[in-house]
């Protein structure tokens, strides 16, 4: 079994989901914890401004983030806290609304043997059906691949991150002014190395349809917004398109 420690995150009223996650998880032989999720109210003002910038979110973000995105985005970093922490190597992470698939452990084996180096910083265990891969190499001895992207999925639903990827976030994303998925697809802001596992591990429950965090039906954008949502898009484009992504190779130590 895996030796990377695992955590989920989770509200404390959100029992049914608790309940489900450790179902699965014990059906797979897997050991986590629970990580409870930041109630962004519940937190001071002082502790807000640590992790939340108002001029950071109308410069880099095409509306105002919700109270329930703060919440999930300061949840994620605390599970960075968690890691460095530890004497942990890396930390699994996941969200309470995954639906674990059976290849999971496999894929934690083989990242719990890569190099515990500065080589990598996140591995991403969800992404898309058909994903936008910039290298690819076999992952273990599974029918899995390690990939890199030539532009970075959404969703922070699951994922293992290091040590560096820790001090990354912690250090350049402290405070934020985007939701945690937006901010790691700008990945050439703050250097960091994204990998994904290949096909997914995990998929999306029913239940993330519905945000435990936040229960409020967003308003419809604007005019504004969408064109402030468009520029952003852009923006991401052109600079994915003259980056660099990191390549496989560089952390499965093998030929290119």
């Amino acid at each position: 079994m895996p030796s990377l420690p695992i955590v989920y995150i989770n509200l404390a009223k959100d029992v049914e989901r608790r309940e489900r996650m450790e179902s699965q998880l014990a059906n797979m032989g897997l050991s986590a914890s629970r990580l409870p999720a930041v109630w962004w109210n519940d937190l001071p003002a002082q502790i807000q401004s640590q992790y939340f910038c108002e001029q950071l979110n109308q410069d880099q973000y095409f509306k105002p983030m919700g109270n329930g995105e703060k919440g999930c985005y300061c949840s994620h970093l605390t599970a960075c806290e968690k890691l460095l922490g530890s004497d942990a190597p890396a930390l699994v992470v996941f969200e309470d609304d995954v639906r674990l698939l059976p290849t999971l452990p496999q894929a934690l084996n083989a990242i719990a043997a890569l190099p515990q180096d500065a080589s990598w910083d996140m591995i991403k265990l969800f992404g898309r059906e058909k994903e936008k891969i910039a290298s690819r190499a076999p992952l273990g001895e599974s029918a899995l691949e390690l990939i890199s992207y030539q532009r970075i999925p959404s969703f922070a639903a699951g994922y293992v991150i290091s040590r560096a990827g820790a001090q990354k976030m912690l250090a350049t994303r402290r405070p934020f002014g985007r939701p945690v998925d937006v901010d790691i697809r700008f990945w050439l802001e703050n250097g960091l190395r994204v990998f994904g596992v290949y096909p997914s591990v995990i998929a999306l429950d029913d239940t993330s349809e519905v945000s435990s965090i936040w229960a409020q039906r967003e308003a419809p954008a604007d005019l504004a917004q969408r064109l402030r949502k468009f520029k952003m898009k852009l923006q991401l484009t052109w600079a994915n398109s003259r980056a660099t992504p990191p390549h496989v190779s560089e952390v499965l130590k093998t030929k290119s």
